[in-house]
This record gives structure tokens, sequence and C-alpha cells, in this order.
């Protein structure tokens, strides 16, 4: 037999076989099975199908062990790398307002943002569950890629791996992000200063409340949505009227309470909040008093809390006040001298009560 003419491009068999290796994969499975993470052609038609679909990109399409990136271009557009990881395991997966995949998205975007890097590029790690709907994946992924597109960052490489059930809860995500921080910008928690200007970019708890509203174990009904927003675009306006900010960060777990007291600590000063001063929705405020918890420790995915010389406080807080994620901004406190590493809030009632660091978990699997 002439090899050579069996080979041929020009032979219809070997025609057939490129169109059928060219032909965008369509995953027939109604459930995720093992075999989706075997490696094989099960798993590759899963994330040609439900992954690279959404995700392409110069970066991406190679389909490598990894994703090559310019380090010139990067160098252009600042001085320093920031870098982050971050892991979703939220239930239920879709909630009011938002899911997982837009969560894993700007989640990383909000970490790589709040050091006042331009997010540009994040990896994106599954691990599914055995039994796992396809149309659900499918559903995330889109989600995912949407969430991208709004936040300008490209998802460039990625890993995927099957679980029998029982072993997970049908899904989990890991990202991580690469971002560039521009010359001049210098964020942290160690520049904190007594006189320093506390500033919020809106309602507190709103996330917390309909993660917990979503899980159904309690018969109330509410218009609560979760506040899931990119942030880069608000911390670019911010730094943009004044590149000096001292301290940045948003307030996931834990709440504006963990993130004040890791800044009180980590500065050693004192901080005071006004309790009149800081914004959280009558409805957040009674599914806490029912079940007795704290608005100022449930979960956000779209607030940031932000440091800065009071001088400078009105000025962050009109630039913020004019960007959407920002329109309800408000100044809720202080930076004092001491007595340091201690939070206090000066109630309605005029009195002032120590608020401590989160003891326990409020509400597991918020993120």
């Amino acid at each position: 037999m002439d090899f050579s003419k069996t080979n041929s491009v020009s032979n219809p068999l070997f025609k057939k076989i490129e169109q059928i290796r060219r032909r965008p994969a369509k995953v027939k499975d109604t459930h995720i099975n093992l075999a989706h993470g075997s490696g094989g052609k099960a798993m590759r038609d899963l994330i040609d199908d439900i992954f690279v679909n959404n995700f392409d990109n110069p970066h991406l399409s190679p389909l490598e062990d990894q994703a090559s990136l310019d380090l010139s271009n990067l160098l252009q557009q600042g001085d320093r790398l920031a870098f982050t990881t971050d892991s979703y395991v939220v239930d239920p997966l879709f909630f009011s307002g938002s899911d997982i995949g837009e969560l894993a998205i700007n989640g990383t975007v909000n970490d790589l943002a709040v050091s006042g890097a331009k997010p540009l590029y994040l990896t994106c790690s599954v691990i599914l569950e055995e039994g796992l709907a396809t149309e659900t994946l499918r559903r995330v992924a889109t989600s995912m890629k949407i969430a991208a597109q709004k936040a300008g960052v490209q998802i460039v490489t990625g890993d995927t791996k099957v679980v029998p059930h029982g072993c997970a809860d049908k899904l989990f995500i890991n990202t991580a992000g690469i971002g560039i921080i521009p010359s001049g910008i210098n964020i942290s928690a160690h520049n904190i200063q007594p006189g320093d200007a506390i500033i919020i970019n809106g309602e507190l708890g709103n996330h917390g409340a309909a993660i917990l509203i979503a899980r159904g174990e309690l018969a109330l009904e509410t218009n609560i949505e979760s506040d899931c927003q990119p942030l880069h675009d608000l911390v670019a306006t911010i730094l943009n009227v004044c590149p000096q900010i001292h301290a940045m960060r948003d307030a996931t777990r834990g709440g504006l309470a963990t993130v004040l007291n890791e800044f009180a600590l980590t500065s050693n000063v004192g901080i005071r909040i006004n309790e009149a001063s800081i914004p959280v929705r009558e409805e957040v405020k009674g599914i806490c008093e029912i079940l007795g918890l704290d608005p100022l420790y449930l979960a956000n995915e779209g607030k940031l809390v932000v440091v800065v010389r009071g001088e400078q406080a009105h000025t962050v807080l009109s630039a913020m006040k004019s960007h959407p994620a920002g329109k309800d901004a408000c100044i809720i406190g202080e930076v004092i001298a001491s007595p340091p590493g201690v939070v206090f809030l000066k109630t309605t009632f005029g009195t002032e009560r120590i608020i401590d660091m989160l003891v326990g978990e409020q509400l597991p699997r918020i993120c």
C-alpha cells in the first residue's frame, strides 16, 4: 500500500478525519460523569464545548498547559505584578442577583483592584461532582464569560477535575488573577494613620442576606439581591483623583467589622465608626434581628472600604458618588491614635461598644 497516497491531503478519508477533528465538539451527556475528568475524549469535548467556546482568546486557544504572556506589554502598564488566588464553594450555586460563576470572576478581580492594580488575566479551575447537570455547568461558564467581559479580563488557562458523587458538592471553582500596579501607587494597611477617614461605597450585608434567603431555610419573601459586582473601575476613578490612598479592601467574608479589625491591628491604630452613618437596608436589618446576626459581619461581594487622609476624604467621596458602583458611598468613621488595635462603634444611642473580630462562622459557604 502506498502510504503517501493514503495520508495525502487529497485523500477523501483524510479530509473526513480532519473535518471531524476541527468540528466544535458538543457534550451529549446530560450529566457529568467520571469520564469527563479522565483526560480522554469526553474531557476534551467538555473543555472545548463549555469552556473554550465561552472563554476563547489568543492566550487560551493554543490549549497548552500554561498561558504565555508578553512581559514587555505588562511592563508598559506598571512596575509591579499583583497576583491573587481564591476558591468559591458557595451554596446554592445560583442566588438572587448572581451565581458562583460571576462571583468567582468578580471576587478575583476585586482582590486585584484593591491593591490599585489593573486586572488583566485569570485562571479557572473547576472541581465537578459526578452527577452535576451539564446544563448547570454550561450556565455557570456563560456567566463567567459575561462577567469577564464586563471586567475587561481574559481567562487564559485552567483545569478540570471530576470526583465521585458525594466527594464534593456539585461544583467548586478556583481562580487566580494577575494584574499590573501602576508606578507611584502604594496601597497597604501599613499606611493608615490617625486622622484618616474611612469610606464605604454603599449598603452592607446584601450578599449575605441574599445567600441566606436562597437556601430556603427561612419562609421569607424579599427582593434583596447580592451586591456582586466588579470594583476595578471604581478604584480607577478613586485613584484618578487621589493616588495617595492609604488602604483599600473589599469586605467579603467577615464583613466590614473584620476588615476594620485587620486594619487596626496591622497599623497599630484605633478606629471609630458611627452606626448612624453606616447604610444597611431595612430588610437586612430585619433578617439580622430575627436570626441574631450583626450586619457589620455579613459578607459582601461588591463593597469597598477605603482609608484616606482626612483632608482628602470629600474629594474621594465625590469621585466615588460619580460612579455607579459608588453612588451610595459615605464616610462612616475615622482613625484614632488609641487605644491601638481596637475598633469602636458609636451607637445611635450615643454610647460606644467594641467591634471585635468575628468569632466562629455566621454563615458558612458564603462565597
